[in-house]
């Protein structure tokens, strides 16, 4: 028997104990739901691996893997018989593929009812290279080829190197929550790390037409459909936020405009969040970068929603937020020059160090009941999903 498989780790899900299998299911869907249009293959799983059965399309296969989280690295893997005559014949069909150099052989043994052991199987498997082929030297230092031999219950798999994935948890494993997401660098980034972590985001993004263009909201779909790639179909709520930042600008102080404005996205999060059974909401400020992301600006803010609010960003400088962004592929779509409303109705003189008590009593002439309603009811809905 020789067949060709993916061999799949797992990393962090494996330190789980008796909750592993809920998080390698869930994997095992995301990794399904993510290679649903291509050819159908069988996905196995065994203690500590999981086996994707390869086909032709291995290159566009490893592009999907790359960004299903819970991944730590995956390999194709030659899949053979449990013994030591079909290894070394397998072996050598890795090999041939390969321009001959210098090698290693690391053979791990999870099988132990195998009667040969792991240090002897690669002794072996490396005398019988140099025999059957020419130009190949050992280098237990620093070869360039590591051959890797793992012998388990279900057969013994044969692969060189390995293809990294992104780490951290599957999606939907932790739970969900709602990313305040605008059109800027930062809250993609923070919608990728919420999703790194196994929550499954959804999208609110505030659109405040004609203030902000359609081109603004086209920006913020086109960074959906980058983070969709993490998640599969990626949804999308598109607030209606103009009369309330007209109503904030009529009756509330200039200085306090970006806190109240502020405010009212949370509690508007906060309604979403009910509804859609979420836990947290998720942002991409970040501690001392502008005038709302103090910790007392945050403090006046938080108080008008009892959901944890998490800013994975929080400790990130600009410099490190922007190398993430062009890794993920966002940085790109967020430099476009199309305004969102937050930077539209920034003050002249905002307050940096507002105090929670003065900022209720600023915004007490505002129906803010009324206005909540009448933006949810506005609320447009997206389901989107990347090419």
């Amino acid at each position: 028997m020789q067949e060709k498989w993916i061999l799949v780790r797992m990393g962090e899900i494996s330190l789980k104990g008796k909750n592993r299998y809920i998080f390698e299911d869930i994997l095992i869907k995301n990794i399904k739901d993510s290679l649903a249009d291509l050819e159908d293959r069988e996905i196995e799983k065994a203690y500590g691996r999981i086996y994707i059965e390869a086909k032709d399309d291995f290159k566009e296969v490893s592009e999907r893997l790359k960004n299903v989280f819970g991944i730590v690295s995956f390999s194709l893997a030659v899949k053979t018989d449990l013994n030591m005559e079909a290894i070394e014949k397998s072996v050598l069909r890795v090999m041939a593929e390969l321009d001959a150099s210098t090698f290693k052989v690391d053979c791990r043994r999870p099988n132990k009812k195998f009667p040969v052991k792991s240090p002897d199987i690669s002794r072996q498997v490396g005398g019988y290279i140099l025999k059957n082929l020419s130009g190949w030297k050992v280098d237990i230092h620093n070869p360039q080829h590591l051959l890797e031999i793992e012998v388990r219950d279900e057969g013994a798999y044969i692969y060189t190197g390995s293809v990294p994935g992104p780490g951290g948890l599957p999606v939907r494993s932790t739970g969900k929550g709602i990313l305040l997401l605008s059109g800027g660098i930062d809250s993609p980034v923070a919608g990728y790390l919420g999703m790194k972590r196994g929550v499954e985001l959804i999208g609110l993004h505030f659109h405040s037409f004609p203030f902000t263009s359609q081109r603004s909201k086209e920006k913020v779909i086109d960074l959906s459909k980058e983070l969709s790639k993490y998640c599969g179909t990626f949804k999308l709520y598109v607030n209606h936020f103009t009369e309330i930042q007209k109503e904030i600008r009529k009756k509330c102080p200039e200085k306090f405009y970006v806190t109240i404005m502020r405010r009212m996205m949370f509690r508007i999060a906060h309604r979403i969040a009910q509804k859609e059974g979420a836990l947290a909401i998720f942002t991409g400020e970040n501690l001392g970068q502008v005038a709302s992301q103090t910790l007392e600006s945050m403090r006046a803010i938080n108080e008008v929603t009892d959901y944890p609010v998490l800013r994975p960003l929080i400790t990130m400088d600009k410099q490190e937020i922007i190398r993430m962004a062009e890794k993920i592929n966002t940085y790109e779509i967020s430099i476009r020059p199309y305004e969102d409303c937050c930077t539209l109705f920034l003050p002249k003189y905002p307050a940096t160090k507002p105090n929670v008590e003065s900022v209720r009593q600023s915004e007490e002439e505002l129906d803010i009941e009324r206005l909540i309603e009448e933006s949810l009811e506005k609320t447009e809905v997206l389901q989107v999903k990347g090419v």
